[in-house]
């Protein structure tokens, strides 16, 4: 693994990147329409391979975390450090979750091929932050994208993910 990855949720999840009010209607039109905006965003990525890595990543398990929040992530050999986004979604949608509830708060992580300490350091500092019942709370009542974010960023540095 790279020493030079950012390790914290802050430096990957820019505020272009919270998408406020994303239609839903199913997972995979959830997980479609994130990869073709990554995709846009992000030269070096292929909407195509974004969205069959996180689909195969769906398959072996649901990312659905419960409490209406699932985590999709995947690898991808064309990532060149690691990036997030996250969806506060218009509708919830099923996601196949752990508690059977649909989903409406969905955190994105992709990361390069072989980062495996950082994949898994990222996945619980998203677990920690998206486990709190009031920042879900207060992510879900947020009515624009910059609160979305602001709440979101604030959450995230009071977990601890803003350590230097």
């Amino acid at each position: 693994m790279s020493a030079n990855l950012p390790m914290n949720l802050e430096a990957i999840l820019p505020p272009e990147r919270t998408l406020f009010d994303v239609p839903g209607g199913s997972k995979k039109r959830v997980l479609e329409f994130f990869s073709t905006f990554i995709a846009q965003n992000t030269p070096s990525l292929d909407s195509q391979e974004v969205f069959s890595r996180l689909i195969g990543r769906e398959r072996l398990g649901s990312t659905g975390i419960g409490n209406g929040v699932a985590i999709p992530h995947a690898r991808d050999t064309h990532c060149k450090a690691p990036l997030a986004g996250f969806l506060k979604l218009a509708e919830p949608v099923d996601f196949d979750a752990v508690d059977g509830e649909p989903v409406d708060l969905v955190f994105v992580l992709l990361v390069p091929e072989e980062a495996d300490d950082t994949h898994l350091a990222l996945l619980g500092q998203v677990a920690s932050v998206m486990n709190n019942a009031e920042t879900r709370q207060r992510l879900r009542k947020s009515d624009s994208q910059r609160q979305l974010y602001d709440t979101l960023l604030d959450a995230i540095r009071r977990e601890g993910g803003d350590t230097p």
